[in-house]
Parts: structure tokens; sequence; C-alpha cells
């Protein structure tokens, strides 16, 4: 074997241990130090928990109105002759806005006041009628007793005599159906003059001049009229969830797309029980007075409202995130059997009443009376600490009673590690999403 052999043979020797030692780290790396590095990088997110405001809200989408709006309409059908009330005129109560052609009904009147005359004088002739009739019959009668006529003449007699009494009963009665009829023709003729029904401002004009409308069925809508546009009101959808937390009397600001900058504040009037389903979403109106002193608002607009439902000052309390937080049993491996002795041994402090011990509440998200445990930084080591929620504001919520103090670091999330929740979402099998 001459020297470049030689040369060769070591180098494929060499390159061969390389790849040996290479191979070996990794498998190593795998099986140890890489789990090892990650315990010692492993750091928790924390934050404090400390004293301050606490406003709950609930929020909602509603649309402006005026308080009482009224809808004019006709009583009879026929061509717009004129308008007098346009969109925004300010209109008072009984004044004329619209009058319909009344030539049509007038010839109705005229019509209705000759049938009146004629069947007052089919009465006169029928009373001229009766009275003859009347005479004849006490003449029959006279005669009757004399033995002068015969028995069938004074029946006949009779017998005319009532039938012209009830001819004047039917003629009176043809006189009122007359005046009946001309009565209405009347005032058919005096609905073709449209008044205001009440004072306010036309918001709409559903008409225009020249155009016939027809009552046959329904009273067509010719103006709607606000009372009063300084005085509104917002119809809310809330959610059925929320409903339960509003009441008469609450206090509710919004704003309008036309103003963002500018809130706008109301009383919550009544709360109505009549559900709103829409897509499966049930909802409830709640209504909200609202005072329109320079008539910024107009009815349609949208309005984004705020109810406040509480509003809490100097309570404790700690981030909704440490209430999520669930730590690993790697993260809590030995800490379970520590928490009651290193509990804090202060007494309960007035957001404490009632605290129980932390030991048999480690690992659980709540308790069967409402309580929760979340996990407290103490000695470098988590620690579970069970307490009792009140309100929430969706970022923060109020620690009524407990395990924790002013102070205290929370634990809201681990670098380096992970935690329950995230260690399910890595198991889980793949999900194909559309």
């Amino acid at each position: 074997m001459n020297d470049v052999d030689a040369t060769r043979a070591r180098r494929r020797r060499m390159w061969i241990w390389s790849s040996i030692a290479v191979a070996c780290l990794a498998v190593l790396a795998a099986l140890g130090f890489g789990r090892g590095g990650n315990k010692t990088e492993l750091k928790f997110e924390t934050a404090k928990v400390d004293r301050g405001r606490i406003t709950a809200k609930v929020t909602a989408t509603g649309t402006l109105s005026p308080l009482v709006t009224v809808q004019v309409g006709s009583q009879v059908s026929g061509r717009i002759q004129t308008l007098h009330a346009d969109f925004n005129s300010t209109v008072k109560k009984g004044e004329v806005i619209a009058r319909i052609d009344p030539r049509f009904f007038e010839a109705a009147v005229e019509q209705s006041r000759a049938n009146l005359a004629a069947a007052k004088g089919n009465l006169t002739r029928a009373k001229a009628q009766a009275a003859d009739a009347q005479l004849q019959r006490e003449r029959a009668e006279a005669l009757a007793e004399q033995n002068l006529v015969a028995q069938a003449d004074r029946d006949t007699a009779r017998a005319n005599a009532e039938a012209t009494r009830a001819a004047v009963a039917a003629a009176e009665g043809a006189v009122e159906q007359a005046r009946a009829s001309l009565n209405q023709a009347e005032i058919n003729l005096a609905y073709t003059t449209i008044y205001s029904p009440t004072d306010g401002v036309v918001i709409s004009r559903n008409v225009d001049a020249g155009q016939t409308v027809a009552a046959s069925l329904q009273a067509p809508t010719l103006f709607t009229i606000a009372e009063d546009l300084k005085k509104m009101q917002v119809d809310t959808n809330v959610a059925e969830s929320d409903v339960g937390k509003l009441r008469p009397g609450m206090e509710a600001s919004f704003f309008v797309d036309a103003y963002p900058a500018e809130r706008f504040r109301g009383v919550v009037r009544q709360i109505r029980n009549a559900p709103q389903t829409l897509q499966n979403v049930v909802t409830y109106d709640a209504v909200i007075d609202v005072e329109n002193p320079e008539l910024k608002l107009k009815p349609g607009m949208t309005a984004n409202v705020t109810f406040i439902t509480n509003d809490l000052d100097g309570v404790m309390r700690v981030p909704n995130a440490a209430l999520r937080f669930r730590p690993t049993e790697e993260m809590t491996a030995g800490t379970t059997g520590e928490a009651a002795g290193g509990a804090r041994a202060s007494g309960p402090g007035p957001h404490n009443r009632g605290a129980s011990a932390a030991g048999g509440r480690a690992g659980h998200a709540s308790g069967g009376d409402g309580r929760r445990t979340v996990w407290v930084m103490r000695g470098g080591k988590p620690m579970p600490a069970s307490i009792r929620p009140g309100v929430t504001d969706g970022s923060l919520t109020e620690v009524v009673e407990g395990e924790l103090q002013e102070g205290d670091e929370v634990v809201t999330g681990v670098d380096g590690g992970e935690t329950e929740s995230s260690r399910s979402q890595r198991n889980a099998p793949f999900r194909r999403v559309f």
C-alpha cells in the first residue's frame, strides 16, 4: 500500500468516527439534555394583586325613535289635490296638511240630498193617502151601523186605512235612510280634508300631489308625525344572557356614528318581556328615555349603548388570565403538599373572610360554592390559592374573599413550558377546518 492509499484510508476512518460521534450526541440530546435545558428556561408570567375600580358593563345596539309617532292616513279614496306639509314641517293640531279632490264626494252629497227630498215627498203623499183612507173608514163604519152598506165594504175600508198607515211608516223609514245616506256623504266629503291630529314635526311624507290613494282595504299612510323630537327613546337588543343584569331606572350611555366623540345619556324606562329571535339568538328590548334638546339625535340612528351594571372602587382584583391559568403536573410537582404550610400565617383581611386551606383545592378550577383556584408565587414556586370571585369587567375580577392579599404575585402564564390546555391542544388529533 502506497502513501496515497494510506492517507485515504485514514480519512475514511476519521469520517466514519465523526459521523458516529455526531449521532451519539443527537441521541443524548434527544433523551435528556434538551429536556433539562427547558426546565432551566421555564419562567412564570405573573401579575400583582392590587386594589382599584371595577366597572361591569353590558353593551348592546339599538335604534332611536320618537316617544310618540302618529301615522296620518286617509279614510276615503281619491286623488291628492294639494299638500300643505312636507318633510320636517312643524304642524299644529287641527291644521290642514292635505286635500283630496272633493268633486266626486260633493256630487254624492247632492245626490243624497235629492234622495232625501224625494223621500220626504213620498212621505207627504203617504200621509195624505192615509188621511183619506181614514175618512173612508169612518164613513163606512157609520153607514154600516145603519145597515146602508155591505159588511164587505166596511171591511175593505178598514183594510185600506191600515195599509195607508203602514205606507206612512215605510215612507218615514225611507226618509231616515235618505237622511243617513246624506250624513254619510257629508262625512266622506269632510274626510277629503286631512287635518293634523297632533302638534309635532312631519318626519315622513309618503304621497305627492296628483297621486291617487285607495282606502278600500286599509287607510293608506300619508304622513308620519313625531309629537316631540326633543324627547327620544332607544330600543335596544339585549342578549338573554345579559338582560337579567338590567333594571328600570338604570343609567345608560351611548354614542351614534354621526357624533362618535360625544356620549349621550339616558335612563332605562322598561325592559319588555316580548322576546325577539333572530338567527336563533334571543334578545329583549330595553327601552331608554333620552333628552334631545339640541335635536342632534334623529329617528332611525343606530345607538351603541353601554349599561353600567356595577361600579366598585377600592376592591381587591386579579387579572382574568390568572383564573384561566392551569399548570401541568410537572410545574406543580411537590407544591400540593406544601400548600397548607406555605399559606400566609396572617389572619384574613377584609376580603379574606372564610378562607379555606389551599391544599384541598389544588388542581381544581372551582369548588361547589363558586370558589376558584389561582396560582400565586410563594418562595419561588407556584402555590394554589382558593378565592371567591365577584364582579368582573372582562379583564379584571373582584376577589370577594380568599387566600390572596394585596401585592401577591399571581401566575398568568408560563414562558418556556406548556400548560395543560396547550398540551391537550398539541396532543389533539389533526382536525381539518373548512
